[in-house]
């Protein structure tokens, strides 16, 4: 019995340990699609531009049941945002319908 439930963790903690794995954004793939669309114009990674620095922006929404999808709300409808020196402006809608590239942009933004 107890070799069955030893047997039965170590499943668990590997199948843990792979979806972990990959779940790890393309950390590459994400920077490239924010180059493309000129999200670093007005955020950095850890510095505040126009905008908050992806580190403020992951500080606000990890961990958060609703996180990813708040992040990929905001780059793909344009929501109106209240920039750093108080002024108002649409926010860049990212040029892509591809969900896994919308999702692997959000999961690196929250990695940071």
């Amino acid at each position: 019995m107890k070799s069955m439930l030893r047997a039965a963790a170590a499943a668990m903690c590997a199948a843990v340990a792979m979806s972990m794995a990959q779940a790890a954004p393309d950390a590459d793939a994400a920077q490239a699609l924010a180059k493309k669309n000129d999200c670093f114009k007005c955020h950095s990674i850890d510095k505040t531009k126009k905008g908050p620095s992806f580190q403020k922006i992951s500080a606000k929404y990890k961990g958060k049941a609703d996180g990813e999808d708040k992040v990929i709300k905001n780059f793909t409808t344009g929501p109106k945002v209240k920039l750093e020196d108080g002024t108002e402006e649409d926010h860049k809608i990212i040029d892509t319908k591809d969900a896994k590239a919308l999702k692997n942009l959000a999961d690196w933004i929250l990695s940071q």
